[in-house]
């Protein structure tokens, strides 16, 4: 028959397994308060052209060009939980496939955490949504990079989300057929102008939180900075 000692043990198991289940089931409830993620794509490398053709303007016809996944690209991405815990992640993926990432971890204390809240409680940045994309001018000859800011906050248990895209585009007109384009300028497309001052606060913030995490990056493997599909 089972002695004392031994009922004595399996109850001090019961009730260790108990707790971690309960740890477990209290961090699973934990939230992400913030996803913020900036991408650069560079539409005009070696890779792209020999992936997709010289003229990418044409592909982007065809296509999505706020999809900056497509191409070689660069993410920095920041991710905040409910509890103040935070992920810094830089990816730089110059091949397609093979992504280069490092990322850095973290709490913030209690007054950054405060503050980053009352930054996300500002009535104007409540009401940003995704602005229609930039319409690409009609001499436009090339993309040459585009940049992307996605955000996630949560808002009570309800998602606010939004895309921001700016282009750098070669414009001009075609001088002949022998001859070839003109070299037009760039011209610059950012839909998010309209709430540059309403950002600024974020933006700021993320800059911060880039430049704390810097000396404590390290390699690790592609698991935050992730494509964000908003429409």
């Amino acid at each position: 028959m089972p002695g004392r000692s031994d009922y004595s043990n399996g109850l001090k198991l019961l009730v260790l397994l108990a707790l971690l289940l309960t740890q477990i089931a209290g961090s699973q409830q934990i939230s992400i308060l913030l996803r913020l993620q900036r991408t650069t794509a560079e539409l005009q490398i070696e890779e792209n052209r020999q992936s997709l053709g010289r003229n990418i303007w044409d592909v982007t016809k065809t296509s999505d060009p706020r999809d900056v996944w497509k191409y070689p690209n660069s993410v920095s991405c920041l991710v905040v939980y409910g509890d103040g815990k935070y992920v810094f992640e830089k990816r730089d993926e110059r091949t397609l496939g093979n992504p280069k990432v490092k990322s850095a971890e973290g709490v913030l204390t209690a007054d950054d955490l405060q503050r980053l809240k009352t930054i996300l409680d500002d009535q104007e940045l409540k009401k940003v949504t995704t602005p229609p994309a930039p319409e690409l001018p009609a001499d436009t000859q090339a993309i040459r990079n585009l940049e992307r800011l996605d955000a996630q906050i949560d808002r009570a248990g309800t998602m606010q989300q939004f895309t921001m895209l700016k282009e750098r585009v070669k414009t001009g007109a075609l001088i002949s057929a022998t001859s070839g384009p003109s070299t037009g300028l760039d011209t610059f497309l950012d839909n998010g102008a309209p709430y540059k001052k309403t950002l600024s606060p974020l933006m700021k913030y993320f800059e911060e939180m880039g430049k704390k995490s810097k000396s404590a990056l390290k390699d690790s493997k592609p698991q935050y900075c992730v494509p964000m599909n908003i429409s």
